[in-house]
Parts: C-alpha cells; structure tokens; sequence
C-alpha cells in the first residue's frame, strides 16, 4: 500500500515568535511525499529515506512520529519514503513545515490512516520544537500548507483561532535573496523589543485585516532582522500591491496583489536571487499526480 503526501509552502501574515500567535497563508510551491509499506522486521523498523540527501533530521523526526501516531494496521511492516521538494531552504518560505507535513500525511495515508489538517500541523509542530528546527512549532506555517486560507494560531497550545478569507483574485510575487536565516531559536529575543508593533500585527489578523497585519509584522521583523526593504515595499506599494512583508525570518519578501499584475510588481523586485510568481492556496484541490 502507498501514501501519497502533498503540503504547500506559505508565507507570512504575522510572524509567531514575539508573542506565541502567528499567521500564515500557503502558496502553490510544494513538497511531496511517497511512502509504501514493505516487509520488515524488529531490526528494519526504522524508515528507509530516498533520496539519502533527504534523511535530515527532520524528515526522520517526522516519519518516526507518524508511525507511532499511525501504525500500519499489518504488523511487520517497514516504510519506504522517497521525498522531494525544491522549495528554497531558510529563506522563510516553510520548507521545513511543508516537508515534515508530506511526509506525516504520506506516512498516515500508506498505513490506512487520513488525519484532519489541524491533527497532521498539531503533530508537525511537535516534531518541529523537538528538532529545533522552529522556536514555537510554527503551527501556523504547518496548518497553511495543508489547509487553504490565511489561518490565525496560538502556537503554544497548538490551537487555531480564526481563518480568514482572501480574493480568489490575489497571488504572490516573490523576491528570495540568495542568503539565508538563522534558526528561530537563536534570534527569539530579538522580537521581545517593540512589544507593541507586535501586538498590533496580532491584533490585526484576528480582526482579519490581514493586509495590515502583514505590514506592522514586516516592519517588526525587519527591524528584528536589520533588513532594509522599505523602499522596495513601497515601490511595490505604488504599483498596485495589496501587500507585502518578509515572509518568516526572510530573507525572502512577499508582494501579494492581483494576479494581473504580479509580472508587473515582479519587474519592481531586485534580480539580485530568485524571482517567481505563485498563486496563493485559497481553496481545496485534490493532490497532483498518484503514487
């Protein structure tokens, strides 16, 4: 039997670090998992990873966890999980979120078991805080990329507050410099020094002003992260973007606004790294391809 795993990248509404309560929104930039289950015994239980270069701490964090959540109903069964994904690493894009997620829904799928999203992004956030990989779980990045919406969570009780709406008319435009983030655990305090802004962004996106809170969140992290993206955003701004932020610890930035007019706002982001357009996940769509 085989599971296939599909989760989404995302980007930032409000970044989770200063107050435990952050938002995301996923975008069409996936990684996917295939897991099928072979004969094994005692001594082969643990996964068998493809490609080796994709056996990171993590994705085996997240295959053991999914086992012992979702044991195959045969016993004796080892899993063989290949997992591919090319979504930028440390760029603030949830390529962690999303691998760990393809592979736990992948894993589930293989051994008969299909968890609700918030049960799959409630055990990935586990499997992020033991890894350190992430200084709050980053229950928000994990539930965006299986679950459509901008998605609202308080991330130290892994619990999901509000999910809010966006124009089925809006996409992304996406600027990745070629350098990358530290790991959230190392740079926490850094956001403990504007409480306020910080309350603002949150209080923004629980009132689901989602374009706003992105602002005060971007201004928050720039400052926490010493970028200096203000006139970019506002020549985007002026371009007819809806809004725009460092997604995550960056260094990558979002502009997002009509789908018309991402080539347009692309033109305006440095060619200096990556630049692409994406749609953003707004609604349920059934996974591509088989295993």
């Amino acid at each position: 039997m085989a599971g296939l795993g599909q989760a989404r990248s995302a980007i930032s509404i409000v970044n989770a670090l200063p107050l435990g309560v952050g938002a995301a929104v996923g975008i069409h930039w996936t990684a996917r998992s295939i897991a099928r289950l072979a004969p094994g015994d005692r001594r082969t239980r643990a996964p068998a990873i493809e490609p080796r270069t994709s056996a990171t701490p993590l994705v085996r964090t997240a295959a053991r966890a999914a086992l012992e959540r979702y044991p195959p109903a045969q016993t004796g069964r080892r899993v063989r999980l290949r997992v591919r994904s090319s979504i930028p690493v440390a760029r603030g894009l949830k390529s962690s979120s999303a691998v760990a997620s393809s592979v736990v829904l992948a894993v589930a799928r293989a051994g008969g078991h299909d968890p609700v999203p918030l049960e799959v992004a409630r055990l990935v956030a586990e499997v992020g805080r033991s890894t350190g990989v992430s200084a709050t779980g980053a229950l928000d990045d994990a539930l965006a990329g299986v679950r459509p919406g901008c998605v609202v969570t308080d991330n130290r009780h892994d619990a999901e507050l509000r999910r809010i709406e966006l124009g089925r008319d809006l996409g992304v435009a996406l600027w990745i410099p070629p350098h990358t983030h530290p790991r959230s655990p190392t740079v926490r305090r850094r956001f403990a020094r504007e409480p306020g802004l910080a309350r603002r962004a949150v209080d923004l996106a629980l009132a689901g002003d989602w374009a706003g809170a992105m602002d005060a969140n971007s201004t928050l992290v720039e400052h926490a992260m010493g970028y200096r993206y203000g006139r970019l955003r506002a020549a985007v701004a002026s371009a007819g973007a809806v809004a725009s932020g460092v997604s995550g610890l960056g260094p990558a930035l979002a502009v997002v606004g009509e789908r018309t007019r991402l080539p347009a706002l692309l033109r305006h982001l440095p060619r200096q790294g990556r630049r692409r357009t994406l749609g953003l996940f707004l609604e349920d769509a059934p996974p591509e391809g088989a295993p």
